[in-house]
């Protein structure tokens, strides 16, 4: 058998990484299942979770009252609430047992509980109290009810000090209502809005999920059509480790560049979330974490033996991860051991370092945790991926189908 020269193996290592980067291009899309998870789930999901989330805030919370006091007091402080935008006021019940009812029968999700000597108290110059019950399963509910209550609850305090007080200017009431001025601002999320806090970690975890979910079907698909059920197929062209996962890795590239480009970019916009990432960083932050989750989900196929396990094994993962994150509960107070278990996935550097380059406007510098840690998880899952494709290779040459090469 002739021996090739080292320029012609380079040659033709080089024609072998485009025939398999071609061919795998080809069956993202004819493969209907991997094309869903490809292109259908990364532009629809998005989409749907932007639409649920687009009022940022929970707005007319349905509320009941209790009022025993029933005074010209405790009927304006109530006007206040009901005029309040985070809250309605649906009923005035006769007692707490009515009004429990009424939360039971998701007819309301809050109580305002007004006691008999509520302006009694305030004519004697006595600290009263306004009792407030809510529905717990969302805690969305729980802070539109508070935050009005606690707003009518100050202005009326302040109305209450300066009629007291005697003052004969407009200044000394001033002083008297609020004696040390504040501004409350809030910071890369002016609206207190759930979209802008939640959608951004979605829509990088949503990147990595349909990677796992689609490169795991194409294992399966693999496997499937292959007589020795392994991952390589066989074909002269799949002869050499680099070859197959650069070819592999290419074709996956190219597809989520432009996926990522609709995610990261064009989602927020649409849904006019916040955006004020410089647009370099913001390339080169989601360079890594793309090779990242490519080479983690082609690792994670050596798990995947037909077409349906992927769906077993990576859909469950994508609510776990998101709390890994350290998103929805802060990393500095999570367990130590699931801090550090955090680290396996992606996506628990990529949200960090994304929400804080678009939504904070963040450097790369200013990410340098995140973003150095990618890199080393490319280069780590580089060399898995290169190691399960290696065994299947020498499990392909123990049968006879081929010979290894590098």
């Amino acid at each position: 058998m002739k021996q090739l020269t080292f320029k012609q193996k380079v040659v033709q290592g080089i024609h072998d990484l485009f025939y398999i980067w071609k061919q795998e291009f080809r069956t993202t899309f004819r493969d209907q299942g991997v094309l869903i998870f490809f292109v259908l789930v990364p532009l629809v999901y998005p989409l749907i979770y932007s639409f649920i989330y687009t009022n940022e805030t929970i707005r007319e919370v349905p509320t009941v009252v209790v009022d025993n006091s029933r005074s010209s007091l405790s009927r304006e402080y109530l006007r206040k609430v009901d005029a309040s935008p985070e809250t309605s006021i649906v009923a005035h019940c006769a007692d707490m047992e009515e009004a429990k009812l009424m939360l039971k029968d998701r007819k309301a999700y809050g109580i305002i509980y007004i006691p008999a000597h509520f302006s009694d108290d305030i004519a004697r110059g006595k600290q009263t109290q306004v009792s407030i019950f809510c529905d717990m399963s969302g805690l969305l509910y729980y802070k539109a009810l508070l935050t009005a209550n606690t707003n009518v609850s100050l202005a009326m305090n302040a109305d209450i000090k300066m009629k007291r007080a005697g003052n004969t200017t407009a200044r000394q009431d001033e002083i008297t209502a609020y004696p040390i001025e504040y501004e409350d601002v809030a910071i890369f999320n002016p609206t207190n809005g759930f979209a802008a806090f939640l959608i951004p970690a979605v829509l990088i975890l949503i990147i990595q999920q349909t990677l796992l979910l689609g490169i795991g079907l194409s294992a399966g698909t693999a496997r499937e059509q292959n007589r020795f059920k392994d991952l390589v197929p066989i074909n002269r062209h799949y002869n050499g480790t680099l070859r197959i996962v650069m070819g592999k890795g290419l074709s996956y590239f190219m597809v989520y560049s432009l996926v990522a480009v609709y995610i990261l970019c064009v989602v927020p916009r649409l849904f006019s979330l916040n955006q004020i990432a410089i647009p370099g960083v913001l390339t080169l932050f989601a360079l890594p974490y793309l090779a990242a989750c490519i080479f983690f989900a082609m690792t994670a196929s050596i798990a995947i033996r037909n077409r349906e396990t992927c769906m077993l094994l990576f859909v469950f993962t994508s609510v776990p991860l998101l709390f890994l994150s350290g998103i929805s509960w802060p990393g500095a107070a999570m367990p130590e051991f699931w801090r550090y278990f955090s680290y396996i996935f992606p996506s628990t550097f990529g949200i960090n370092g994304y929400v804080r380059i678009n939504s904070m406007g963040a450097t790369l510098n200013e990410v340098s945790f995140e973003y150095q840690a990618l890199w080393i998880q490319t280069g780590i899952y580089f060399l898995t991926t290169c190691l399960v494709y290696r065994w299947q290779i020498i499990q392909s040459r123990k049968k006879g189908v081929i010979s290894y090469k590098l």
